[in-house]
């Protein structure tokens, strides 16, 4: 395992990918933990983190231009709270084949206003009841969730009883 250390992310791939994002890739090091991204001086768009041993998404410092973050296939079993706070503008979050097994694991995506793409396939999360559900309720403006588009009857589905919880009141659309 490496330690994300600012040295790393200097040595680390850096470029700007097909969609014009300037993009940090921390691809394959078998990170465990994600610290030291200061160092980063907030000039991405984009951070790949895909292959690693991240097991918690958090420690992030204040990356207001941060869109777009890959942990494809690592370990993440937990969403850390104020992520918001951390990554204001996060449009794209792709989590696929990690760890993360509640649905309440998935509640801290809700305070991202921005998240409008996300992919959780290939997480044990997925195959509870009514998960599909339970993340457009969290997550209001998502428009795209593991790569399907929703649809506005699966946001007017999340007002009825048989969402995912019924502690969940029911909402008004906005669309």
């Amino acid at each position: 395992m490496v330690k994300l250390t600012a040295e790393l992310i200097d040595q680390a791939a850096q470029y700007t990918n097909m969609v014009r994002d300037r993009e940090l890739d921390l691809w394959g090091y078998k990170i465990p933990v994600i610290e030291n991204l200061g160092a980063t001086l907030d000039q991405f768009d984009a951070i790949d983190f895909s292959d690693n041993e991240i097991r918690k998404l958090d420690g992030f410092p204040l990356l207001r231009r941060l869109k777009t973050l890959l942990v494809n296939n690592s370990r993440i079993c937990h969403i850390g709270e104020g992520l918001d706070q951390a990554l204001p503008c996060l449009t794209e979050l792709i989590l696929t084949n990690n760890s993360l097994v509640e649905l309440r694991d998935l509640d801290p995506l809700a305070s991202l206003k921005f998240l409008t793409y996300v992919s959780i396939l290939r997480n044990p999360v997925t195959n509870k009841k009514h998960y599909r559900l339970y993340v457009i309720y969290q997550v209001l403006q998502v428009r795209v969730l593991d790569f399907q588009k929703v649809k506005l009857k699966e946001h007017q589905e999340t007002k009825h009883e048989h969402c995912p919880s019924h502690k969940i009141p029911h909402m008004t659309l906005s669309w």
